[in-house]
């Protein structure tokens, strides 16, 4: 039982943090965590098909599931709707499910500046990310070889880079993916957060914020400020308070500060965002390298449903042919519909009474199995997305 329980251990932690970074409105990496606990749970009843709590955590997956696509999209249930608030996602647990509203009581305290940053250094490889070779490139250019010989760019190195592009196609992995390439302490941080919960205090969290990426950088370490959705802190706003004011000036502040007098400093602030057209235009030019992140191409679906389905049992199933039925599906897109299909056959096994029978294995998946599911799950992108991005791309382009 000591694997089983360290495999719960990890998808209680993974799924206990996810919930708090959807709460605090860090969407990108409550995702990215949420994915964590799915994996963890999923291998679970892999590995255990008789495991007593397996009808739980699938139906837990399932539940974590539909909040990263609501997160994704944007498009939240009603409000009396289960799983409408990020609180109503229930803590994972080995014995009975946390009451509901428990977290809102956690929610409703006061939320510090520690509790509005995740401060790590990512385990993200570039051969994690299928496909976004230009992407990657350009973070090479811009970070990696800067890093790796400073002395060969006597012009300096652009310090603000944004990443924009749909959805779920991998912003927040491939800045991870370059603060691991030069081992570097990565500060995430949601923009949102920023003028949300830390309105009042913002400023002096902003400069705090800065100032011990600084002190790290002072150690002679790199350090990465990623700044998801981007837009709520330096978009457009025609209504802003006065607070709110202050502390996108703290922020352009600070930004300035380490683009104008950063000399050879490793400081970097990477900004994402879905909507770059919502950005003050005044404020673009603080970021020297502006870098697309589009939709996966043919070979990076394939390349994407290699890797989701090789632990799934299938039977006849044309991977080639899945990639071409999902142009136009995000990376988030293609991964949970290899997910959904697991969960198809492995739900049947539980409603047909045949989990508890350790012999018992989930039927193999067919190439139906997928077309069911790709019938009830359209794409996160539009094409009229895709072309605003494209055209923004064209106006704005800092590659």
């Amino acid at each position: 039982m000591m694997a089983i329980n360290e495999l719960e251990s990890a998808a209680i932690k993974y799924a206990s943090e996810a919930i708090r970074l959807d709460n605090q409105g860090s969407k990108g990496m409550a995702i990215t965590y949420y994915q964590k606990a799915i994996d963890v749970l999923l291998k679970i009843v892999n590995l255990y098909p008789n495991y007593e709590l397996n009808k739980i955590y699938v139906t837990r997956a399932m539940a974590y599931q539909e909040r990263i696509k609501i997160l994704q999209t944007g498009h939240a249930p009603e409000p009396e709707d289960e799983g409408s608030a990020a609180f109503e996602i229930k803590p994972l647990n080995r014995s009975e499910p946390a009451v509901k509203g428990e977290e809102t009581g956690k929610q409703q305290k006061k939320t510090t500046y520690e509790d509005l940053l995740v401060v790590d250094k990512p385990n993200v490889r570039w051969e994690d990310i299928s496909g976004l070779e230009a992407t990657k490139k350009a973070l090479k250019e811009a970070i990696v070889y800067p890093s790796m010989r400073s002395d060969l760019f006597p012009l300096g190195w652009p310090r603000g880079i944004l990443l924009y592009g749909p959805p779920g196609c991998g912003k927040t992995l491939t800045a991870a993916a370059v603060a691991t390439e030069i081992n570097a302490a990565f500060y995430s941080v949601d923009a949102a957060s920023i003028m949300s919960k830390w309105l009042g205090e913002a400023e002096k969290n902003v400069a705090k914020l800065f100032r011990s990426a600084r002190e790290k950088v002072a150690n002679n370490e790199a350090a990465i400020i990623f700044i998801d959705e981007i837009d709520s802190l330096l978009g457009v706003h025609s209504n802003e308070v006065g607070g709110e004011i202050r502390v996108r000036n703290q922020f352009l502040k600070e930004m300035d500060g380490i683009i104008d007098k950063g000399k050879n400093s490793l400081l970097y602030v990477i900004g994402a965002t879905n909507k770059p057209w919502a950005l003050d235009w005044a404020f673009i030019r603080r970021f020297q390298k502006r870098i697309y992140v589009p939709v996966p191409d043919y070979e990076a679906r394939m390349r994407m449903f290699q890797i989701y389905t090789q632990s799934l049992g299938m039977d006849g199933v044309d991977l080639g042919e899945l990639s071409k039925m999902t142009e136009g599906y995000s990376g988030s897109d293609i991964r949970d519909i290899a997910q959904a299909v697991q969960l198809k056959v492995v739900s049947e096994l539980f409603e047909a009474g045949l989990a508890l029978d350790k012999a018992r294995k989930p039927r193999p998946i067919t190439m139906e199995d997928f077309k069911e599911i790709l019938a009830r799950r359209k794409p996160s992108v539009t094409k009229e997305m895709i072309r605003a991005y494209e055209m923004w791309e064209e106006n704005f382009r800092a590659g």
